[in-house]
C-alpha cells in the first residue's frame, strides 16, 4: 500500500509539502548576506498556520552549509546555559572553533580543565565560544520554537541584545502566537524586538494547492479547485483534506470528507484557538460567523455596538489570524469551515 503523502503531525515537516518561498528566500538571504541588517527574526501566525515548518526548512537548508551552526532552543529551559551546553557538547566544534580551553565546569557542562579557571558568568562563557567561532568565520543560528514571554526567553533576549552589539556572529529566528511575541515586545528592555523583521503566516497559494491536488491525487481540475478553495491556504487544512481524500474511496470530496475535515479541525486546532478567544471576541465571531462575507455595517447593526467599540475586537481577532478584514468596510472569517465551528459551539 502507498504511504499517505499528507500529514497532520505538528511540527516535523511533511512530505508533501508547499513552502513558502517567499518568508524562506528574504530570510536566507538575509543570514547568508555579508553586510549584516538583521540579526533577528519573527515567525507569527494561528496555530497550523505553518511557523514551525518554515523555520524547520530554514534550519535544514542552513545546516548543510558547512559555514553554520544550527542549534534549537526551548523555552522552557534555562536557554543561555542550553545554548553554551550544545555548543560545548557538539565534538566537532570543539575540534574545529575552539582555541581556547574553557573551563564551564561551575554550570555543570563538560569536566574541569587543569591550570583553566572555571568561567564564572554563563554569558561570558558564551561570548568565548562565539568570538572563537567569528576567528573561524562561522555564524550561529539559535532558533526558538512557541516563543512566549518567560524569564528564560527574556534573559536570553537581553543576553543576545548585548552579543550583536559587540558584533559577534549570532542570529535568532523565533517563532509564536502573535499575542505571545507581542508581550514579548512590550518588555521596557526589549523594545529592540520591535525592530526585528517580522514574517505572518499568510495563506498559502490556492493555484498551488490546487496543482498539488490535482498531481497528487490524480482528480479533476475542478475538483482540486473546490478543495483548495475549501483550505482558503489554511496549511493544517491542506493537509488535512488532502490525507481524508487520499483515503477515501475513489478519492472523492464528500460529506464524509467534509465531517472527517471538521472533526480534525476542531481536535487539533480550533478547539485551542477557542479556549484562548474572550467571551467578547467569541461573540463577535458568532455574528461573523452568519455570512461568507459581513458589512461591518451590518454587523455593528446586529450586535448593537458602535465601531470604536468594535475597533478593539477587530485588531485582536486579526492578530489572532481569526477575520480578514483585508477588503475595506467587510469582515469575514479567515479560517476555513470555522464557521461551522462557532455556529456549534457558541453559547450565548
Amino acid at each position: 500500500m502507498v504511504r499517505n503523502p499528507f500529514s497532520i503531525s505538528f511540527g516535523k515537516k511533511p512530505y508533501q509539502y508547499i513552502e513558502r518561498n517567499m518568508v524562506m528566500s528574504e530570510i536566507l538571504d538575509e543570514l547568508q548576506s555579508d553586510v549584516i541588517q538583521s540579526q533577528c527574526f519573527m515567525l507569527t501566525g494561528v496555530r497550523g498556520s505553518g511557523k514551525t515548518v518554515t523555520m524547520t526548512a530554514i534550519e535544514n537548508q542552513l545546516r548543510e552549509d558547512d559555514d553554520w551552526i544550527v542549534i534549537g532552543l526551548n523555552a522552557e529551559r534555562d536557554m543561555l546555559q542550553g545554548l553554551t551546553a550544545k555548543l560545548y557538547d557538539t565534538k566537532k566544534y570543539l575540534k574545529d572553533f575552539f582555541e581556547a580551553n574553557i573551563n564551564l565546569s561551575a554550570f555543570g557542562i563538560g569536566t574541569a580543565i587543569q591550570n583553566a579557571a572555571p568561567v564564572a558568568d554563563i554569558e561570558s562563557a558564551l561570548e568565548i565560544i562565539l568570538k572563537e567561532i567569528k576567528k573561524k568565520n562561522k555564524r550561529l543560528l539559535v532558533t526558538v520554537d512557541e516563543v512566549y514571554n518567560s524569564e528564560y526567553v527574556r534573559q536570553f533576549a537581553s543576553a543576545f541584545q548585548i552579543l550583536i552589539r559587540q558584533d559577534l556572529p549570532i542570529f535568532l529566528i523565533m517563532a509564536g502566537l502573535y499575542e505571545n511575541i507581542h508581550t514579548l515586545e512590550d518588555e521596557k528592555n526589549l523594545t529592540f524586538l520591535y525592530r526585528a523583521p517580522k514574517f505572518d503566516m499568510e495563506p498559502l497559494s490556492l493555484p498551488a494547492i490546487k496543482r498539488s491536488y490535482m498531481k497528487i491525487l490524480d482528480i479533476s481540475e475542478d475538483m482540486a479547485n473546490d478543495m483548495a478553495r475549501l483550505t482558503k491556504g489554511y496549511p493544517f487544512a491542506y493537509q488535512a483534506l488532502g490525507k481524508l481524500v487520499w483515503e477515501s474511496s475513489g478519492h472523492v470530496l464528500d460529506d464524509e470528507v467534509l465531517f472527517g475535515l471538521d472533526v480534525l479541525l476542531e481536535e487539533y486546532v480550533y478547539n485551542k484557538i477557542w479556549d484562548e478567544m474572550s467571551e467578547k471576541d467569541r461573540w463577535y465571531a458568532s455574528f461573523i460567523a452568519q455570512k461568507e462575507t459581513l458589512k461591518v455595517s451590518e454587523l455593528l447593526e446586529m450586535s448593537g455596538q458602535k465601531k470604536n467599540e468594535f475597533s478593539q475586537y477587530r485588531a485582536r481577532l486579526d492578530h489572532k489570524g481569526i477575520i480578514d478584514i483585508s477588503k475595506r468596510g467587510y469582515v469575514s472569517l479567515k479560517l476555513p469551515r470555522f464557521a461551522e465551528y462557532v455556529k456549534n459551539h457558541y453559547i450565548p
